[in-house]
C-alpha cells in the first residue's frame, strides 16, 4: 500500500454515486483515501432497468472503481464487505482476511464515511424474495433478464409440444419510478422487439400488470403528472391497478387484496430498506433502518463519522425526508467532504441543504413524465430530456456513446440487442413447469 505519512485517514464504505463523490472531493488532498466496495465496479443504477430489459448489456452502465479513481495518487480501492464497526477505537472492520486469526481485518480511520446504500424491503416477508427479485444490482438485472425472456421460450416450447397457447403475464409489484419503467420496458419486449420471432405465440397478447397500493401511480410526482404516466402506461397496453395491495406471493401467482392472479414471472419494486451497517452504528434510526444523523450529516457522539445517501435520514424545509436518489447522495457526498476540509483548516462546518434539482420516469418510447421546479413536462419532450439527463451523468465517455448507439439502434430498429437467457435453462425450467396445475384466475 502507498505511504500516506501523517495525512489524516478517511475511509468511505460503497462505490455508489454518494461513496464516488465523496472520494473524489478528496482525491488529490492532503488525506488518505480508503475506498472500500463488495464490487470491483459502480452500477449506475437508474439504467438497470434497461439491462433487466434486454436493451442494454451490463457492461454499459457499470465501470471499474479503480478505473474511475486511478488519477487520484492518494486513494486505494479494497475489493471486501463490512461487516462491523469499533467506533471508539476507530476501527472498521471487513470480511476474508487470510493473515488474521479470526478471519477478519481492520482498517483505522480519522473519518468515515458511510454510503453503502439500500436493498429490497419485502416487509417481513424474505420468502417472496426468490419469487419476486426487485431490482438493486446488475446481478438482478440479469436474473429479471433471464426470467423474462425464459416466459417467452418456455410458452412457444409448450406450445410445440401441446398445440396449447397457455396465457401470458407479467405482475410488477409496485407503481414508483422502477415499477413504471419495468412495466413499460417489458410491454415494449412482448409488443415490439419479440414480436416477429415467435412462430407459435402472440407475444403482443401477453398481460402486462402493474399494482400499486396507493391511489396513484409516481406519488413523489404532482397529480396531474401521474395522471398523464397512467394513461402512457395504458396506452402502451399496460393494465394499471391502483389501490391494489398484494398480501401474497406464490409460484405462478400472487394474491391482490382477496383475489389470486396467475401470473408467469413477478417483479418487485416497491419497498426498500437501508443497508443493515445502519444499525451497527450504534445510531437511532427510523423504521426502514436510516440513521438519524445531525445537521452536518455526522451521527451522534461521533462527529468523525458520517452516513450519506439512502442510509442517512435527513428532513428538507417542507419536513419531508431528503429523497433517495442519486442527486441527494451526491450533494450529500459533497457536504461531508467539505465539512472535513474545513475540520482540517479549523473552519465551521456547514449544514446540509438539499437542492431538489426535479425528478423524472420514462414510461417508453416518446413516453416519459419531469418535474423541474415549476416546470413539468410529459411526452416526447420529457423523454428526450430523460435521454440527455442520463447520458450527461453516465460514468465513462466509451458508456456514453455505447448507450447512445444502443438508443439509436433500439428507436429505429425497435429491436433488443441484448436478449440473452444466462445461467441454468434446466432449473428454470423446472422453477416455471410447476406452474402448469395452478388454477387460472380472471380479473
Amino acid at each position: 500500500m502507498r505511504n500516506f505519512k501523517e495525512k489524516p485517514k478517511v475511509v468511505i464504505i460503497g462505490g455508489g454515486f454518494g461513496g464516488l463523490e465523496a472520494a473524489k472531493r478528496l482525491g488529490n488532498k492532503p488525506f488518505e483515501v480508503i475506498l472500500i466496495d463488495r464490487k470491483n465496479h459502480h452500477t449506475f443504477q437508474p439504467l438497470l432497468y434497461q439491462v433487466a430489459t434486454a436493451v442494454l448489456s451490463p457492461g454499459e452502465i457499470a465501470s471499474p472503481i479503480r478505473r474511475i479513481l486511478h488519477r487520484y495518487k492518494n486513494i486505494e480501492v479494497i475489493l471486501g464487505e463490512v461487516t462491523d464497526f469499533d467506533l471508539n477505537r476507530k476501527a472498521v472492520k471487513i470480511n476474508a482476511c487470510p493473515e488474521s486469526d479470526d478471519n477478519r481485518c481492520e482498517i483505522f480511520f480519522d473519518y468515515l464515511i458511510v454510503a453503502a446504500g439500500a436493498k429490497h424491503s419485502y416487509f417481513g416477508h424474505e420468502d417472496w424474495e426468490e419469487l419476486a427479485p426487485g431490482l438493486k444490482t446488475l446481478e438482478d438485472a440479469l436474473e429479471i433478464r433471464r426470467r423474462l425472456l425464459f416466459v417467452f421460450e418456455l410458452a412457444e416450447r409448450e406450445a410445440l409440444l401441446t398445440g396449447i397457447q397457455k396465457p401470458i403475464s407479467f405482475a410488477i409489484i409496485g407503481g414508483g419510478p422502477t415499477g413504471v419503467e419495468l412495466a413499460g420496458a417489458v410491454a415494449g419486449i412482448a409488443r415490439r422487439a419479440l414480436a416477429k420471432d415467435f412462430k407459435l405465440i402472440d407475444t403482443t397478447k401477453a398481460r402486462v400488470m402493474l399494482f400499486e397500493g396507493a391511489s396513484r401511480i409516481l406519488s413523489s410526482f404532482d397529480e396531474t403528472l401521474s395522471q398523464k404516466a397512467k394513461k402512457q402506461l395504458e396506452d402502451l397496453g399496460v393494465e394499471v391497478y391502483l389501490n391494489s395491495f398484494v398480501k401474497a406471493v406464490e409460484r405462478g401467482r400472487i394474491l391482490v387484496n382477496d383475489e389470486w392472479i396467475e401470473c408467469s414471472a413477478v417483479l418487485w419494486a416497491t419497498g426498500v430498506s437501508a443497508s443493515p451497517l445502519g444499525k451497527k452504528l450504534g445510531a437511532p434510526t427510523d423504521k426502514v433502518g436510516r440513521v438519524l444523523v445531525n445537521p452536518d450529516l455526522s451521527i451522534p457522539d461521533h462527529k468523525n463519522v458520517f452516513v450519506i445517501g439512502d442510509m442517512a435520514f435527513v428532513k428538507m424545509d417542507n419536513g419531508n425526508p431528503v429523497p433517495g436518489v442519486a442527486p441527494a447522495a451526491i450533494q450529500m457526498a459533497q457536504t461531508v467532504a467539505e465539512n472535513i476540509i474545513r475540520d482540517q483548516k479549523g473552519k465551521e462546518r456547514k449544514v446540509f441543504k438539499y437542492v431538489d434539482k426535479g425528478s423524472m420516469a420514462t414510461i417508453g418510447r416518446n413516453k416519459a413524465i419531469a418535474e423541474i421546479g415549476r416546470i413539468k413536462l410529459s411526452g416526447l419532450i420529457a423523454w428526450l430530456t430523460w435521454l440527455f439527463v442520463h447520458l450527461i451523468f453516465l460514468i465513462g465517455f466509451r458508456n456514453k456513446v455505447s448507450v447512445m448507439i444502443e438508443w439509436i439502434w433500439a428507436y429505429f430498429t425497435r429491436e433488443r440487442s441484448a436478449r440473452l437467457i444466462t445461467g441454468d435453462a434446466e432449473e428454470l425450467l423446472k422453477t416455471f413447469a410447476s406452474r402448469q396445475n395452478l388454477p387460472t384466475a380472471k380479473r
